[in-house]
């Protein structure tokens, strides 16, 4: 039986990578006067590095550090600026995109099947926050929890936010189902044990889903609707089986 369902954010929510993260990496680059602008093929590539603090460092590690970042404290700084910079600048920009297709409509059939909600991702809580604000206060109040950030040591594709999350829960993980867009979180889901469904988003459709529970393009909705509740009790009662 079906008793919680876990989102990923980004991707899955709403499709934020392009058009919100990647425009507010770039937008705090210029407003803290860095020589840097992330377009979108370089940032499909840099996605594959979870968080974006490490993004960040990824990517200066290749490309070079700016001037005056010669130490790790300097460094630690920078990348912190810019990270504060860039989660204000999205958390303005997600209010103008649209939450992805399926998304209210599972979330109401959850709550209406008395269904626990959560979300595990590697955002900053005080965008999810802001994500959440796109569902309205009754559906954002159902959710009973949200693990975002720097909330573990390790972000995906460890299984260290989805392993918090089955001991927030309290639930054996196949009455839960995770809900994800990437590799790297079907890897921490199903790393952490929990049937996984993917939603394909705008950067991550080429990826290798083996070992998803069921792959589509969105949940979808009506007269398109692809997944269910009850699609998803399936597939929860499939890996108890």
């Amino acid at each position: 039986m079906l008793k919680a369902l876990i989102f990923d954010c980004d991707g899955v929510l709403v499709d934020t990578e392009r058009d919100a993260h990647r425009v507010g990496f770039n937008r705090a680059f210029k407003e803290l006067g860095i020589e840097a602008e992330w377009d979108v093929d370089l940032y499909g590539k840099l996605l594959l590095v979870a968080g974006g603090k490490e993004r960040m460092r990824a990517y200066f590690g290749e490309y070079g550090w700016p001037e005056g970042t010669d130490t790790e404290e300097a460094k630690d700084a920078l990348i912190l600026d810019l990270h504060q910079t860039k989660t204000r600048i999205t958390s303005e920009l997600v209010a103008d995109l649209p939450v992805r297709p399926g998304i209210l409509r599972i979330i109401d059939e959850a709550m209406a099947a008395g269904v626990r909600l959560g979300v595990c991702t590697t955002s900053n809580p005080k965008f999810i926050d802001a994500v959440l604000d796109l569902f309205g206060p009754e559906r954002k109040a159902a959710f009973e929890f949200v693990h975002a950030g720097d909330v573990v040591a390790k972000k995906k594709p460890a299984p260290d936010i989805y392993l918090l999350a089955q001991q927030t829960l309290g639930l054996p993980t196949h009455q839960c189902v995770v809900i994800e867009d990437s590799r790297n979180g079907l890897l921490a889901a199903t790393g952490a044990g929990f049937p996984t469904l993917i939603t394909t988003s705008t950067y991550t459709v080429e990826e290798d889903f083996t070992g998803a529970a069921r792959v589509v393009p969105e949940l979808g909705d009506e007269p398109n609707v692809q997944i269910r509740l009850a699609d998803l009790g399936a597939l929860a009662a499939a890996t108890a089986a």
